[in-house]
């Protein structure tokens, strides 16, 4: 019986060994889209270009994130104000663990385009302007965040609360 054993293991060993092998050649066929980055992993250059290029329009329901916004600020119906106008000034993201928003200065002050609560999070009180300074609250369970900007020259900056 110790002949039978042995090759019983090491016919189990050789079939873990092909598993393996076929696994990794399956895995290597899907490629980056399975294990890494897609598109590949960019350099600085290349995200400083990204990020300075100009954010596309948004369409009509929906608002897209803004350079510097974490994740997406695609807002619920009912969040985002009216469409750009001409005289759309100067759009910016900003992020707190609470929600992200996207704000803008015009001809009339300064405006919150579009805003989304992060997981965990409502949005408790929109001020969305135009007026000299817009604030949104998001509320948790255990915390809440107030992002409250203002127009500095013709870009939307976040400030303390008075």
């Amino acid at each position: 019986m110790g002949r039978r054993s042995i090759l019983v293991a090491t016919g189990w060993v050789a079939t873990a060994a092909i598993a393996t092998v076929i696994g990794l050649g399956a895995i290597r066929l899907v490629g980056e889209s399975l294990t890494g980055t897609p598109g590949g992993v960019r350099s600085e250059a290349e995200i400083e270009r990204a990020l300075a290029a100009p954010e596309p329009a948004p369409t009509t329901g929906t608002a897209s994130a803004a350079p510097g916004t974490t994740g997406t600020a695609s807002a619920a119906p009912g969040t985002t104000g009216p469409a750009p106008s001409a005289s759309s000034g100067a759009r910016r993201g900003f992020a707190t663990d609470g929600g992200t928003a996207v704000a803008e200065c015009g001809v009339g002050g300064v405006r919150l385009v579009s805003w989304a609560p992060a997981q965990g999070y409502r949005v408790r009180d929109v001020d969305r302007g135009p007026d000299d300074d817009v604030e949104v609250t998001f509320q948790g369970a255990a915390r809440e965040y107030e992002l409250k900007v203002r127009c500095i020259g013709s870009e939307p900056v976040a400030v303390a609360d008075d």
